[in-house]
Order: C-alpha cells, then structure tokens, then sequence
C-alpha cells in the first residue's frame, strides 16, 4: 500500500500545483485548440503522465514508433485492460502527434486527471445514450478532419479475461467516415498495475507494441462493416506473438458474462 499511498499523494499536490497551468491551457483552448495540445500533450506527459506512471512502478517498453505515420491524423485503436492504458498510451506516442483519447463518460467526474484530459481534447462517450453518443463522434470525427489523431478501445469496457473482447459495431467509425488509417495497438502489463490486486498498486513491465497503419480509405460498404474484425485479428496477432495468450472462446464467454 505503500506505493499506492505516493501515488494518491502525488496526484494531489500535482492537482494543486498544476491548477494554474490547466486554467491557462483551457482558456489557450478557447483561441486555439491545436496550439493548446501541441503544449499541453508534452507538459501532460512530462509533468503527470510519466511520473505517475514511474511512481506506480512501471517499467514502460515501447515497440514500433516508426510504424505511426507522419503528417497526417490517424485513429489509434488498443485492446483495453487498465485505467493505466491512457498513460501509458500517451507515453509511448510521440509528443509531436497531437491525439486525444475517447474515454468513458464517467472519467468526466475525475478531478485532475478530467481537467487534463479536457486540455488534451479528450471525448468522453456516453454509450447509454445513443444521442448524445453520436455527438461526441461527430465532434471527433470534425477534429480528425482538422488533424488531430483519436485513440480509441473498441473493446468498450476494461477486459479482466484473456485475449480480446469482441470489439462494438460501428466503434471504428471515425476511421470510417475521415479515411484516416487505424493504428493497431497492443497493450500487455497495464492490469498488474493495478486491476488484478485492487486497489493496490503494484510495480510491473509494461509492453506497448504500435502495429503497422491499416489503409481505410476507399473501403467498399463490406468492407467497413468488417473493420473492427480486421484491427482485432490484428491486435490479437501482435499479442500472441509477445507471448500473451488470446483464448478466443474465453475472451467470447467473458464478454457475455457482462
């Protein structure tokens, strides 16, 4: 509990000392919302993010930054296994690729990490109700168009099984409606931070592996239909390939069960 304890006390002197700065970046937004993330990503990153991240006891290995493509946006599309997934999502991409995460809508209530969130232009989805669902994906898919690279994780919920859970129908529709690749990622480690003893936090290795772009412009109706398909295969791939078991049928029943 020891390390829980720094953590908690950490995020509240930082919740704190940072308040200012988040004031400054979230009246910056008001002018320029491409100015505030290339400013706020890396201070986010450097001053919350990594020390967090350092002080929870991760140790962070990062494989194929150079498959995240340049000059354009893209949606990042990861397996979801821990609150410590958009940490460690926003550490291993490059500070200079502006990405917003969409989250969960109850992230909304979390003080410090929300305000943060809100600088780095994050989408909080509301899945319960359709509506206002399908704002918040519009409102990504605008700033896709603008430039800014999503994050997303298809799964919808964090996956306490093995494998994958199946991803929802329509969740990689910003892809779908902007052109932009999707960026498989694959994340191993994130859970033993914290998830599988909770609510202690326990040091582990974490592995986050980037995955090469898959093309999505010019998609037949079909073939749209079948992506999430084609990004889970390949997410699962990348998986297993670092030694991570994907029992699909346990993966299948787990989903169920919830």
């Amino acid at each position: 509990m020891i390390r829980t304890f720094f953590v908690l006390l950490y995020i509240a002197v930082m919740s704190i000392v940072t308040l200012p700065f988040c004031i400054i970046f979230l009246l910056m937004k008001l002018i320029s919302k491409r100015v505030t993330s290339k400013l706020g990503q890396p201070f986010a990153k450097y001053v919350a993010f990594w020390p967090i991240f350092l002080i929870s006891g991760g140790r962070l290995k990062i494989e194929g930054r150079e498959n995240i493509p340049k000059g354009t946006a893209v949606l990042f599309a990861g397996n979801h296994r821990s609150m410590y997934d958009i940490l460690a999502g926003y550490i291993a991409i490059p500070s200079e690729h502006s990405t917003s995460f969409i989250a969960k809508y109850e992230m909304r209530h979390i003080p410090f990490l929300s305000w943060w969130m809100r600088v780095l232009n994050c989408k909080f989805l509301n899945r319960r109700d359709p509506k206002e669902g399908l704002k918040t994906i519009q409102s990504a898919i605008a700033d896709t168009k603008e430039g800014f690279s999503m994050f997303i994780e298809p799964e919808g919920t964090r996956n306490r099984g093995e494998g994958v859970l199946p991803f929802k129908p329509g969740s990689l529709k910003i892809s779908e409606r902007t052109g932009c690749p999707v960026v498989p990622v694959a994340m191993i480690g994130t859970d033993n931070l914290l998830e599988k003893q909770y609510p202690k936090i326990r040091a582990s290795k974490v592995t986050v592996i980037i995955g090469e772009p898959i093309p999505t412009e010019g998609l037949s109706r079909e073939q749209k239909v079948d992506l999430p398909n084609v990004v889970r295969a390949r997410i699962v791939e990348m998986l297993e390939s670092h030694g991570f078991p994907c029992d699909e049928k346990k993966s299948a029943d787990t989903d169920i069960e919830r």
